[in-house]
């Protein structure tokens, strides 16, 4: 037998419950069953023993069915009231019959009050059986009860007549004078034939409900009934007497209707799965006794008649009454029963039709498994759903068609399923996969429930959800457009990887990447490209990676790689390698990518995060976050790895940028301007505006100090906006109150192209705050090559038509210089600060320097030299041929108040003049005076 077969083989059934009640039942009557057989040690106590101990004995039985009834409710409560008042009166019947033979010592006459008891015992009980039993549903069902009982009550009656019944009958007759005590001789035995009859004819159509009680009820009835049937006979009815062994039935059936409720509440807290195994194995035999009550009820009936004929009496017409009545009513109950049998008959063969046609339209595979396993019916769906005839799979073993790796998963849910309660689960569903007939496996989910000790099983393919399932998981886990692993399964990955078998493999890296150039890329040939751009660069970063590890895309043109380590201890040798994968796949990633008619370029700026003890996996990406910032920070197109500093670094950044919004929000930003001095005269002949950022402490932070750290884009933007309307706000307060000098701001080129309100732009701020044409010079900052050279030369146009000068500033750090110079309308250039600070001890930038002011001059531009701190740089630049400077070599940054007091004294000492001339405060160079015509570019 399989191993799903013997968990399907029936089990024993639990032992039986309330025993230690039974036994102690059990002792009681038979202790008293033995006073009784030897007389109770004296003819007094067995008097008192056979009256009043049957009457305490029945008041027992009356209390507690009472006690019961007030207990519980529901619809047989009447019968146990009923119980208790047919007990009463036995133990009223029995008092009495005490009171005449203990009390008054005579003997009892007849008839009596106790006979009046006694006759009342009977009818309680009865009608309390008819509450007990199970009331027909039917018209027909009643007439078949009335004709079950009057089957067995005529023969019983039949029987008794012709045993005892008609001689006493014969006695009566003879003897007018004694009417009563026949009369009452023929009523016990009578009632008890009634009595009998409902027994006999409800036993098998008792209730469910508390079916232990009501078999224990019908069983103390039926032991009182027989003690009253011996009672009766002529035999032991003229030598009866209180205290003999006949009692003990009586007194016995009396204590067993008084424990027969709590054998019902024991029956209740008993465990449930014995009595469900008893009640099924004995239907089959109550089924048959019920089926044959009418016909053994005919033979007792044909038996009494016999009995007169074979001893040669005369049969009495009582007999062939009741004889025939019982024929009739057997004839009349066999019709009923036809009748209600070929209704059944069509009924049944009505729904086995529907039953027929629902399981073979069914698309769902209905499968019968017997307690060993074996298959023993197949719906015809088998041959949609599996591929196989419902005859091939008819006697295959159900672990047969199971998959092997599925089968210890199903029999452990059948194991748990049948162990469980049936009212509790009824039902299990267990998914699994079947053999097909092509030999593959079908996702199969199974609804079983329990079929006479084996299982049901009702099927269906669900292998196109399993799929389906399957490819939602997919794209839950992986990004859309390259199929890498997104962010949420890498960082599932990570995890793994940090909590497995080589949780402490210091080893383990993480890579994050960043396309630099990707922007550029949607901007100029589209998104399409872009997204060409990205499969493609997905697809070297999958082929780069080794088999273990992991490529991932985590959004936009960021990606990422988990290399998992190989257990090498040595962490520098570890490092060196996982550097090598990182520079690898940075060459693999800078390669160019063609797309349509393009060759398109981009960079991968990487950054890489090794595994410390008990990092976390968001730490582990964090940190591999930063590196990869500090790689583009670094000049992009590079790898970086993690270091602490970085973590410490993002968190003062931070702190700066909260205070830096607050500063803005707060007006602690001072401006400041720094004289542009002429070097021949000394002359200022320009200021310019220099934003300072003035602490708690009163201590002014540059904005290259400041802003450095933030690394706060928008803050910038915000910054540059204040600085410019300040700066012209100043300057035209400073022209209106006589000292009209020109005002330089520095501005990225990309804030010049920025589109914001109309109200911030540099043409309103002019016509807003009346700054006279000439006033304002913009320093043009070219390093970021994001912007567009055709658009910032449209842009630089427009504004010197408006009068605004441009300079050039930093000019001769940036490769972007030349090709600046050669496109852009320029007035002024200005020379970076570190050709500068080396003109005078350097001969190569001194050379160099000379060479750009030349330059300039060829081109007739004017140049600012930035970073002036030292007398010699004042002469050599002036012999270089420079015009202007600004720097410490003529003054620093000054406020408001202390600017208005150098332009009155109007210029600085020039070291190499003769001596100072005097100029008018505000005096400027020529280029701000001129006029607003651009500076003629020679041809390219």
């Amino acid at each position: 037998m399989s191993a799903l077969g013997a968990l399907l083989s029936p089990r024993p059934a639990a032992g039986s419950t309330g025993m230690r009640s039974r036994i102690l039942l059990g002792l009681v009557c038979a202790g008293y069953s033995v006073g009784a057989a030897v007389g109770w040690g004296s003819p007094r106590v067995a008097v008192f023993m056979g009256d009043f101990g049957l009457a305490a004995a029945a008041l027992t039985a009356a209390v507690s069915c009472l006690l019961y009834a007030r207990a519980v409710g529901g619809r047989l409560r009447p019968a146990w009231l009923l119980f208790s008042l047919s007990s009463l009166m036995a133990a009223c019947g029995n008092a009495v019959w005490g009171w005449y033979e203990v009390i008054l010592g005579v003997p009892v006459p007849a008839p009596s009050l106790a006979d009046v008891f006694f006759l009342c015992f009977a009818p309680p009980a009865i009608v309390g059986l008819l509450v007990l039993a199970k009331r027909p549903v039917t018209r027909a069902g009643w007439i078949c009860l009335g004709l079950d009982a009057w089957l067995i009550g005529g023969s019983l009656l039949t029987l008794a007549w012709s045993l005892a019944l008609a001689h006493t009958a014969h006695l009566a007759g003879a003897e007018e004078a004694n009417v009563a005590p026949a009369a009452l001789s023929l009523a016990y035995p009578l009632l008890d034939i009634v009595l009998v009859s409902m027994v006999l004819a409800l036993h098998f159509r008792r209730s469910g409900v508390n079916r232990s009680a009501v078999n224990t009820a019908i069983a103390a009835l039926a032991l009182t009934v027989l003690s009253d049937a011996v009672f009766t006979s002529p035999l032991l009815r003229s030598t009866y007497h209180s205290g003999q062994l006949l009692d003990a039935g009586w007194f016995a059936g009396s204590l067993l209707l008084a424990y027969a409720p709590w054998a019902a509440r024991r029956a209740a807290r008993a465990p449930g799965g014995a009595a469900p195994t008893r009640a099924v194995a004995s239907r089959p035999i109550a089924g048959s006794l019920a089926a044959l009550t009418p016909y053994l009820a005919a033979a007792v009936c044909t038996l009494g008649i016999l009995y007169n004929v074979v001893d040669g009496r005369r049969v009495d017409r009582v007999v062939i009454f009741t004889g025939c009545t019982v024929v009739l009513a057997l004839v009349v109950r066999q019709g009923i029963m036809l009748l209600d049998n070929i209704s059944l008959t069509q009924e049944l063969a009505q729904k086995e039709n529907h039953f027929r046609s629902l399981v073979q339209g069914s698309s769902d595979v209905i499968m019968i498994a017997a307690p060993d396993g074996t298959l023993r019916y197949v719906s015809p769906a088998a041959a949609g759903v599996y591929g196989r005839d419902a005859e091939d799979l008819v006697g295959a073993e159900l672990s047969s068609i199971i998959h092997p790796e599925d089968l210890g998963r199903f029999v452990h849910e059948v194991r748990r399923f049948l162990a469980a309660s049936p009212h509790e689960e009824p039902t299990t569903r267990i998914e699994c996969r079947f053999r097909s007939g092509a030999g593959d496996w079908l996702n199969v989910e199974s609804t079983v429930n329990r079929h006479q000790g084996g299982l049901l099983l009702n099927s269906r393919d669900v292998t196109e959800r399993v799929r389906l399932q399957a490819q939602l998981q997919h794209n839950a886990e992986h990004d859309p457009l390259t199929d890498l692993p997104n962010r949420a399964l890498f960082t599932a990955r990570v995890r793994q990887a940090l909590g497995g078998r080589r949780a402490s493999d210091p080893g383990t890296a993480v890579l994050f990447i960043d396309l630099d150039g990707f922007k550029q890329v949607n901007d100029t040939i589209g998104h399409q490209a872009g997204d060409e751009l990205l499969i493609q660069a997905g697809r070297r970063l999958q082929d780069s990676v080794r088999a273990g590890d992991t490529a991932a895309r985590l959004g936009g043109d960021e990606f990422a790689a988990l290399i998992v380590g190989d257990g090498t201890r040595d962490q520098g040798a570890r490092e060196y390698q996982v550097h090598e994968i990182a520079e690898r796949l940075r060459l693999t990633l800078s390669q160019p990518y063609r797309i349509g008619p393009h060759e398109v370029r981009v960079a991968a700026s990487i950054g890489v995060a090794f595994a410390e003890p008990a990092i976390s996996p968001t730490d582990l990406m964090r940190n591999a976050d930063l590196a990869m910032y500090r790689a583009k920070a670094g000049g992009k197109d590079r790898v970086e790895l993690y270091a602490p500093q970085m973590q410490a670094d993002v968190v003062r950044r931070s702190e700066v940028a909260a205070r830096l919004r607050s500063a803005l929000r707060d007006g602690e930003f001072a401006l400041l301007h720094q004289p542009v001095v002429h070097l021949a005269s000394g002359s200022v002949a320009a200021v310019a505006a220099q934003a300072r950022w003035r602490s708690a402490q009163g201590i002014l932070f540059t904005p290259a100090e400041f802003l450095r750290v933030s690394g706060d884009d928008d803050r910038t933007a915000e910054l540059g906006r204040w600085l410019l309307e300040e700066a012209v706000a100043q300057a035209a307060d400073r022209a209106r109150a006589g000292h009209p000098v020109a005002v330089s701001v520095r501005l990225p080129a990309a804030r010049l192209l920025e589109t914001g309100p109309p109200l911030g732009s540099i043409e309103a701020l002019l016509t807003r705050h009346g700054l006279p044409s000439g006033a304002l010079m913009i320093e043009v900052a070219d390093s970021d090559p994001r912007v567009s050279f055709d658009a910032l030369e449209q842009r630089l146009v427009a504004l010197r038509r408006l009068g605004v000068r441009i300079a050039l500033d930093g000019f001769g750090s940036g490769f972007a210089a030349i090709n600046a110079l050669r496109r852009l309308p320029i007035d002024v250039l200005k020379l970076d600060r570190n050709l500068v600070e080396g003109v005078v001890e350097s001969a190569r930038l001194h050379k160099i320097t000379s060479g750009l002011l030349r330059i300039a001059g060829d081109l007739g531009l004017q140049s600012v030299a930035d970073g002036v701190d030292v007398p010699e740089q004042v002469l050599a630049l002036r012999a270089m041929g420079c015009t202007h400077g600004q720097g410490m070599a003529f003054s620093g940054p000054l406020d408001e108040y202390r600017l208005r007091r150098a332009l009155v004294r109007g210029e600085f000492p020039v070291p190499g003049v003769p001596g100072p001339r005097p100029v008018m405060a505000g005096g400027s160079i020529p280029l701000l005076t001129g006029s607003h015509t651009e500076t003629p570019v020679p041809p390219t």
